[in-house]
C-alpha cells in the first residue's frame, strides 16, 4: 500500500511510520516540524519505501500519486502546545482535517483521524465509553484543542455520510514512550526528566487525579488493526489500567532512585480529575488491548530520556 502520514516526524507518527515500513508499505510523511523532530525520521533517510514532504497541511497535500491509506496525525498535542499554538492548533484540526478527508475521497483512500480522550473534557461518566458526549468548556484554555478535535470528528461523519469517504476515528487517551518531546509539557516525559536531573517531581493538585497509560507500540498496533478493520465509529484506543499521577511519579522516584521530594502545585484550569478509555468496542471489533505493561514501559521511556540528556 502507499499510505500518507499526515505529522509523521512527531512522537506518534513517526513510530506509525516505522511500522508501517516495517509491514512492507510504502510512506510518505508530511510534516511542517513546528512540533515534529527530523531525529525521529532521520533513520528512515534514504530508504526506498520512505518519503518526506516538509510542508504545512493547512496549506493543502502537495503530493503528487494516489494514497490507499491516510493517517491524519497532524496537530500539537500538548497542553504547551495550546498557549503557545492555539491557532495552528485549531486550523489542522479544520483545515488540515478538510485536506485530509477532500484528498481521501479523491484517491478512494481509508483514512484514520487521530483524534483523543479530551472530546470527553472532564468527565462525569467513568469510565469513558464512546457513546458519551462529554463535558468540554469551549472556551477555556485547553478548548483550542478540544474543540479541533471535536470539529474535526465531525467533519469527518460529515464526509463519511454525504461524500462516501471511508473513515476510521481513533479517540486516544494518555500515549507514552521513546521521542516524547522532553520539554513538552506532558506528564510522563516532564517526571522522567526531573528525576534523571535530581530535581523534585511538580504534582499539579493532590495528585489524585487519574490518567491510564498506553504504551506507544500498543496504540500503534490499535491504529493498524482500526484501520484494517470495517469499523465506522470512533473507537478508543488506551489502556484501561488507571493510576494515579502520584503513584506515577513515585514510580518513576523508584526507578530512577531520586531522592528529591515531590512538590505540588495549583492544579490548572480545565485539567480532567479522571480518565479511563472503555475498550469493549475496541476488543470487540479490533481484537485489540494493550499488552505491554506499565513498568515495562516506563523503563522503556526513561532510558530514552536518560540517553537524551
Amino acid at each position: 500500500m502507499r499510505v500518507l502520514v499526515t505529522g509523521g516526524a512527531g512522537f506518534l507518527g513517526s513510530h506509525l511510520t516505522d511500522r508501517l515500513i516495517n509491514d512492507g508499505h510504502q510512506v510518505v510523511v508530511l510534516d511542517n516540524f513546528i512540533t515534529g523532530n527530523p531525529s525521529n525520521i532521520g533513520h528512515l533517510k534514504g530508504s526506498p519505501s520512505f518519503e518526506l514532504v516538509e510542508a504545512d497541511l493547512c496549506d493543502g497535500i502537495p503530493v503528487d500519486g494516489t494514497f490507499d491509506w491516510i493517517f491524519h496525525l497532524a496537530s500539537p498535542a500538548s497542553p504547551i502546545d495550546y498557549v503557545e499554538l492555539p491557532f495552528e492548533t485549531l486550523y489542522v484540526g479544520s483545515d488540515g482535517a478538510r485536506h485530509v478527508l477532500n484528498r481521501a475521497v479523491q484517491d478512494n483512500a481509508r483514512v484514520m483521524l487521530a483524534s483523543t480522550s479530551e472530546v470527553y473534557g472532564d468527565p462525569l461518566v467513568h469510565p469513558q465509553v464512546e457513546s458519551y458526549w462529554g463535558n468540554v468548556n469551549p472556551i477555556g484554555p485547553r478548548s483550542v484543542y478540544d474543540e479541533a478535535k471535536r470539529y474535526s470528528e465531525a467533519l469527518a461523519m460529515a464526509f463519511a455520510r454525504y461524500k462516501g469517504a471511508q473513515v476510521r476515528i481513533a479517540r486516544i487517551f494518555n500515549t507514552f514512550g521513546p521521542r516524547m518531546r522532553s520539554n513538552d509539557g506532558r506528564v510522563v516525559p516532564a517526571f522522567a526528566t526531573q528525576a534523571l536531573m535530581g530535581k523534585s517531581l511538580t504534582v499539579f493538585g493532590d495528585g489524585t487525579q487519574t490518567r491510564s497509560f498506553c504504551f506507544v507500540s500498543d496504540l500503534i498496533s490499535g491504529f493498524i488493526k482500526l484501520i484494517e478493520s470495517d469499523l465506522t465509529e470512533p473507537c478508543n484506543l488506551g489502556n484501561p489500567s488507571e493510576r494515579t499521577i502520584l503513584d506515577l511519579a513515585e514510580h518513576i522516584h523508584r526507578i530512577v532512585d531520586n531522592p528529591a521530594p515531590i512538590a505540588f502545585r495549583p492544579l490548572p484550569e480545565d485539567d480532567p480529575t479522571r480518565r479511563k478509555p472503555d475498550i469493549t468496542r475496541a476488543r470487540k471489533h479490533l481484537n485489540w488491548e494493550p499488552v505491554v505493561s506499565f513498568e515495562d514501559g516506563l523503563e522503556q521511556t526513561i532510558d530514552y530520556f536518560r540517553n537524551c540528556l
